[in-house]
């Protein structure tokens, strides 16, 4: 299962570098607007340091991480849903990404230009918002425009997605964004085959600088204002040195610490993000382990074990018999899959059993 995440936010305040940072890639990172047209994707692993565990003791021959998708999108600026800036290209790139990463600039610097001539982060999330609340209302309005036809023709689903957007048009036209209207399971799902842009789940990335002045490090009012905006949202955010960890993609071991004290970035933002980003689709990870490989498998959050299964292949999950279960850290502690057996600590599971993350997996299908 691979699940992507379109990084956005104005033109300049650090996306591509970024996402240069999170695949280890290169594209371009001019200082000025619209340099990034076509959106770039990439691939990248999720940290996982139980992955190490596991591998070491069952002296796998390979390890394989669970992925994320970051797609890397040009800046959108006011007027996008208007097709100003590009966009409508812009617009529909991110309509195909399954949640958003906003990154949005928290330093003053006088030699990176803001595209509105001043740094104020929760003034350049609003505009953001704006554009895609605008670009939903147009959706909606011409969605609701064409269904009346299949309401009259007596189809239950045209009469349940009418209400369900009936109820979501009036709070775009509030300046909300529609994740916050309450609707059931069955007008979510019909919902979702709109790709509304603000239905999608969000994460806010803010980008400091070592060096520069960083709003949150000074008390400053903007910064004030920022995060009384992200916590009344109730929002996932990071704080990620884009261009410190762009300079370190390719420095390892004790050269990339040693580079990270001088700078004074001891954690890795991008790694936080990309952690934070596979939480944000409701991703959790279950593990299998032997001499061959041990891998993290991603599932929803809340998959049944045959669900678990049938990514492994899809006929484990049409035969599935049973899964047998144990905790990492108790597998670790056990020292061996056979020793955890004999202490009691591998359990059997059956159809219904929920899968946590973390959990290591055998399952036995017909």
């Amino acid at each position: 299962m691979t699940l992507s995440i379109g990084i956005v936010g104005l033109p300049n305040v650090g996306k591509s570098t970024l996402f240069n940072a999170l695949t280890k890639g290169s594209v371009q990172t001019e200082n000025y607007p619209f340099c990034t047209i076509d959106p770039s994707i990439g691939v990248v692993a999720v940290p996982d340091a139980r992955l190490t565990q596991l591998a070491a003791l069952s002296h796998s021959k390979k390890v394989i991480p669970a992925i994320v998708e970051f797609v890397d999108i040009a800046g959108l600026v006011k007027g996008a849903s208007r097709g100003e800036g590009l966009g409508n290209q812009f617009l529909a790139t991110i309509r195909e990404v399954d949640a958003i990463a906003q990154v949005v600039r928290v330093f003053d610097d006088e030699d990176v230009i803001h595209v509105n001539g001043a740094v104020d982060p929760a003034h350049d999330i609003d505009i953001i918002n704006l554009e895609l609340i605008l670009a939903d209302i147009q959706t909606v309005m011409k969605r609701l425009g064409s269904i009346e036809k299949e309401v009259r023709s007596g189809s239950n689903d045209a009469v349940v997605l009418q209400g369900a957007l009936k109820k979501i048009l009036p709070i775009l036209e509030a300046g909300k964004l529609a994740r916050v209207a309450r609707l059931d399971e069955k007008e979510l799902e019909l919902v979702g085959g709109l790709h509304l842009l603000t239905m999608k789940p969000c994460m806010y990335v803010l980008n400091k600088k070592s060096s520069a002045y960083n709003i949150h490090e000074h008390g400053d009012i903007r910064w004030d204002a920022l995060k009384r905006f992200l916590e009344d949202a109730g929002a996932y955010w990071v704080e990620v040195d884009a261009g410190v960890e762009d300079e370190l993609k390719d420095i390892s071991g004790d050269e990339s610490h040693e580079f990270r004290r001088e700078l004074g970035v001891i954690e890795s933002g991008v790694n936080e993000m990309i952690k934070t980003g596979y939480a944000l689709l409701g991703l959790i990870s279950y593990f299998t382990t032997g001499e061959k490989e041990t891998r993290a498998w991603t599932i929803v959050d809340g998959s049944t074990a045959p669900v678990a299964a049938g990514v492994i292949h899809t006929d484990f999950m049409k035969k599935f018999i049973r899964a047998e279960t144990i905790h990492w850290e108790k597998l670790v502690a056990a020292g061996t899959w056979s020793k955890a057996k004999e202490q009691g600590k591998v359990r059997t599971e059956g159809k219904d059993y929920i899968v946590q993350d973390g959990d290591v997996m055998e399952f036995r299908h017909s």
